[in-house]
């Protein structure tokens, strides 16, 4: 089986560790490695739940790398729940884990530039900031030809946003990033939250999980259930979103989504810095810069992920990383 070679750049964050274990999970993957860049929380507490979760994957073949501390130019923000920092180890277990010596910024533009030379690409799954993925596009000139794609999980267009009114949280925390990444020539696959926004993951979702007993099944129900994410005044039902574990399903099982291409853009400065723009009607002369995902299906893209992660690390046993 040819499996894809992928890098997640992410700031775990609870949908990150679903996306983390979901790829995890699936065969057809080849994690080169995790990309670590300060959102939700600060880049210390990411880089603790990154490899705190790989760990409790049984999975520390997979090296985490640690990137930017804050983005390019903006000001800092962070997450709603960065004042509590890592998770808690009843949450998510201790681990002695550790980042790699080399910077996330690095590794991605040397990933990218060794697949360019060995005439293969490789895909960046986008689930934060996207100030690394920026840095390692300006490292080199010839990084963007080794980076087949980059699936990211960003941007409000109807829904409107989450982090303000009018933004997403992974734009909004670095737009000028998202400005050179979404214009670098590399073909972008885009969740916005007006898709992610439609697949609520319930209580049913959450014992699902836990029904093999999985160390990584049983922690990510705890994280969704300590971190609710239900808004019943705004969704008109029960549950709450998975948002960055749809970029791992797009890749694996596409069919559960449409979309079509289009222009996108940012906005980046004034009151609303971070506002994402999408040309759906194509009535301007820009020309299309990416998939934009607008529809899903609930049901397939809920049982996606239960199925795979719930049976994660079961029978895998510990894998070191090569010296």
């Amino acid at each position: 089986m040819s499996r894809r070679r992928i890098i997640i750049d992410t700031d775990p964050g609870v949908d990150d560790a679903a996306a983390i274990f979901l790829a995890l999970a699936s065969p057809e993957l080849d994690l080169a490695g995790i990309s670590v860049v300060a959102g939700n929380v600060g880049l210390a507490a990411s880089v603790k739940n990154a490899c705190k979760l790989v760990a409790l994957a049984k999975r520390r073949d997979v090296p985490v790398y640690a990137g930017a501390a804050g983005p390019l130019i903006r000001d800092q923000v962070f997450g709603k729940y960065a004042h509590i920092g890592s998770f808690a180890d009843t949450l998510v277990p201790e681990t002695d884990l550790g980042p790699q010596a080399v910077s996330s910024v690095r590794f991605i533009a040397e990933e990218a530039l060794k697949a360019a030379s060995e005439g293969r690409r490789i895909t960046i799954c986008a689930i934060g900031p996207l100030t690394n993925i920026a840095l390692a596009l300006r490292l080199a000139p010839n990084v963007a030809q080794g980076i087949e794609r980059i699936v990211m999980m960003g941007g409000a267009f109807a829904s409107l946003g989450h982090r303000t009114p009018w933004s997403e949280f992974n734009v909004h925390a670095d737009p000028h990033a998202a400005e050179i990444v979404w214009n670098s020539g590399v073909p972008l696959v885009l969740m916005p939250l007006d898709v992610t926004f439609q697949a609520l993951f319930t209580e049913e979702d959450f014992r699902g999980f836990e029904a093999k007993s999985s160390p990584c099944g049983s922690a990510l129900a705890a994280l969704l259930r300590t971190y609710d994410r239900s808004d019943i005044k705004r969704f008109g039902r029960p549950g709450g979103a998975i948002h960055d574990a749809m970029t791992i399903a797009w890749l694996l099982q596409p069919d559960l989504f449409s979309g079509k291409e289009m222009a996108i853009g940012v906005t980046l400065c004034g009151p609303t810095a971070g506002q994402t723009w999408a040309d759906f009607y194509g009535k301007s002369d820009r020309r299309p810069n990416a998939l934009v995902m607008s529809g899903v299906d609930e049901r397939g893209y809920r049982e996606l992920v239960v199925e795979r992660i719930a049976g994660l690390a079961l029978t895998s046993g510990e894998r070191e990383i090569d010296a």
